[in-house]
């Protein structure tokens, strides 16, 4: 019974961030995240490619840090 309390208080946790981040993403959008160097972009015709690798492993580190930073 633990585990179910423990897993539904991480979903509420993980949905209440991500409905912060879309509350706040207006002024997050300026800070530049997404247009980092090490992104690809590929636009030709009517096709466009997006592949936001600097952005994700940014985000990675960061998040791997405040895990971290968590469970000590």
């Amino acid at each position: 019974m633990l585990y179910v309390s423990t897993m539904s208080r991480i979903l509420i946790i993980v949905g209440l961030t991500i409905a912060g981040i879309g509350f706040l993403w207006p002024w997050l959008s300026r800070l530049g995240l997404g247009r980092l160097p090490g992104d690809i972009v590929i636009q030709r015709g009517n096709f466009s490619f997006y592949a936001p690798i600097a952005t994700c492993l940014l985000a990675s580190l960061v998040l791997s840090l405040v895990f971290w930073l968590l469970n000590r």
